[in-house]
């Protein structure tokens, strides 16, 4: 990697006019500053003192930009959760959650701005999908919940779910090159095993995860065992049945070896009665898996309510 960053440093004073025969001393030096105060990267400013002339520094600021998505609006929950709305460079808007819990702290962020799934029960399927986030946008929401963690909790993040906006698979060359920079030991340095991306279900990217053989966890957003339901109030599902998840779930296990985790929302009087947890119960027949019921956040604008008590604990016995 040295090498490599090396060869960009001497292409990059070459081209721009600098002496070369400094630029080994220079690099040296500037890996030397780096490797002492690792731990410091992320709090460093642009007004931080480098061994860097200012004739380049000058040079640095004309050609590049430091786009850091910041906090624009935290809202803190009664639960402790906290709910943050980041500003992109550019003003767009995307949702990130800090998640407390006794022995994990978790950050739920985005991958898009907006979505293009249109999946009736979610806020964000009712947004027009504006563009992929970039691989320093997803990061920095884990880097500023981290932060939020360690201040209003005085405990780091443990764990790293994409389940926020918009359809991770969907900008799968981005999310993956964030997990490659959280997991990097010079980045956030957590496992790979505490990252769980989430799919409303793509079959063929499903696939993808496979043949990369990811170390990441894998989660399909399922919520009705029965395409003709699924088709309902998840319009993906037409293109992406529940036999060709199966499959692609199927060949993703195969070549990694990971259990999935199929997430089940519970609609009253639509997916809570007891033959759709026995669809449910057959679907999870595929492959080691588990299930997560999660309780609906309801949104003024779609037309589904939380099931009863009564029924969830009949679903789930």
């Amino acid at each position: 990697m040295k090498t490599k960053s090396k060869l960009y440093y001497h292409n990059f004073v070459e081209v721009f006019g600098f002496d070369p025969k400094n630029a080994d001393a220079v690099f040296n030096k500037a890996i030397s500053v780096r490797d002492q105060f690792k731990p410091l990267v992320s709090s460093i400013t642009p007004h931080a003192a480098y061994s860097v002339s200012k004739e380049l520094r000058n040079k640095l600021k004309e050609l590049f930009a430091i786009n850091a998505a910041k906090v624009h609006i935290s809202q803190f929950s009664n639960d402790r959760t906290i709910k943050n709305t980041f500003k992109l460079y550019d003003n767009n808007l995307i949702e990130g959650v800090l998640i407390p819990a006794p022995e994990r702290m978790t950050a739920c962020v985005s991958s898009q701005v907006g979505c293009s799934l249109t999946c009736k029960f979610c806020a964000t399927g009712y947004m027009e999908r504006k563009r992929n986030l970039n691989p320093d946008e997803i990061y920095d929401q884990v880097v500023l919940l981290d932060q939020q963690s360690k201040l209003n909790y005085n405990h780091p993040l443990t764990n790293i779910v994409y389940m926020g906006m918009g359809e991770p698979l969907l900008n799968y060359a981005n999310v993956m090159k964030s997990i490659e920079r959280i997991t990097a030991e010079d980045g956030l340095n957590m496992a790979a095993r505490r990252i769980t991306v989430s799919t409303a279900g793509i079959a063929k990217m499903i696939k993808k995860l496979g043949d990369d053989q990811v170390k990441f966890n894998l989660a399909l957003s399922l919520h009705a065992a029965n395409d003709a339901k699924r088709n309902e109030i998840m319009p993906i599902n037409e293109q992406n049945s529940l036999k060709a998840l199966a499959e692609a779930l199927k060949y993703y296990y195969s070549k990694t070896k990971n259990p999935v985790t199929y997430e089940y929302i519970l609609f009253d009087n639509f997916n809570d009665e007891l033959e759709d947890a026995a669809e449910l119960a057959a679907f999870c027949k595929h492959l080691p898996c588990k299930v997560n019921i999660i309780e609906y956040n309801p949104i003024s604008f779609a037309d589904f309510v939380n099931t009863k008590e009564a029924k969830t604990d009949a679903f789930a016995a």
